[in-house]
């Protein structure tokens, strides 16, 4: 399996040899995969070669304060491990900062961006939802984060699992941060280039981003870009409103004798558990029994004390 970085030829790869369907799995080096990424990975994995489609992975890899050296490595020999190789080469997003700075250069130079000083102690005492005080400032201010000019304001989407989804209309209207203070990209503006960029037609990822993902689609609706298709699978949880997370330690997936985990994740999705045998022929007969209506429609599930030593 090759680990080598993604290169400028990384777009013209995609772009010659387009599929239908195009997905992606796209962790942050911020620890070991654990069971809810399983979930994420085998979910979107299975979904992208039921369709015939094409998987990538992505490292997203914007916030190096809570990053581990040595995790995307990690990362990877994991996914190798459990059979769940990708398309192409890996695409880092460290390596699109200057994609990202082009794309805000342009939204400021149209005035469809600004600078914002705003704590969150301020944004709390004003109701807890920014009110773009900062985007009426004359002059306007020239440092701190960066803001979009949310005239979007996508509240609601339809799910391919979770059906429609709807969130708070005053959340959906928000200027949300494109460009944080001390200078990292955000997530959100970082995610929606890169979809772009690679072509994703399907979103296959957990429930913990649902309420993103109408900001996302906001974002694409003003960049002018076709937004790809969602699909949210339930948050692997401990215990309610718990999640599985590497914030919160959760154990790392076992990368010597995988078949016990890929049958607990594929129990989890709703799915028929396959043979034990080679973890290829595995994948092989799950891709095979795949069924999207299996999927819980569920936002979260709460695991049995044995799946969380899986």
């Amino acid at each position: 399996m090759d680990y080598a970085y993604a290169n400028l030829s990384t777009k013209k790869f995609i772009l010659m040899s387009t599929p239908q369907y195009i997905g992606r799995f796209a962790p942050s080096p911020s620890g070991p995969l654990h069971f809810g990424s399983l979930i994420a990975a085998l979910g979107s994995y299975l979904r992208a070669h039921s369709q015939q489609g094409q998987w990538l992975v992505r490292i997203e890899d914007i916030d190096p304060p809570r990053e581990i050296i040595g995790a995307s490595d990690d990362i990877l020999r994991t996914l190798d491990a459990y059979g769940l190789h990708w398309h192409g080469s890996v695409l880092y997003q460290h390596q699109r900062y200057d994609a990202y700075q082009q794309q805000i250069d342009e939204l400021i130079r149209h005035d469809q961006a600004y600078f914002c000083q705003c704590t969150r102690k301020i944004i709390q005492a004003h109701g807890g939802i920014y009110d773009g005080r900062c985007g009426l400032r004359q002059p306007p201010l020239t440092q701190g984060a960066i803001r979009i000019r949310n005239q979007a304001n996508v509240d609601h989407f339809n799910d391919l699992v979770q059906g429609d989804v709807t969130v708070d209309k005053r959340f959906a209207a928000e200027d949300f941060i494109i460009k944080r203070s001390d200078g990292l990209y955000a997530y959100q503006l970082a995610v929606v280039l890169d979809d772009a960029y690679q072509g994703i037609t399907e979103v296959v990822r957990g429930c913990d981003l649902l309420e993103a993902s109408c900001r996302q689609m906001s974002l694409f609706s003003l960049l002018g870009l076709d937004a790809p298709q969602w699909l949210h699978l339930p948050l692997a949880c401990v215990q309610k409103g718990f999640k599985l997370s590497k914030q919160n330690h959760a154990p790392a997936i076992n990368t010597k004798q995988p078949q016990a985990s890929i049958n607990a994740a594929l129990s989890f999705l709703g799915q028929p558990e396959v043979d034990v045998d080679a973890i290829e022929v595995m994948l092989q007969q799950a891709v095979a029994q795949f069924s999207l209506d299996g999927i819980p429609k569920h936002k979260e599930i709460v695991l049995a004390a044995t799946n969380l030593a899986t």
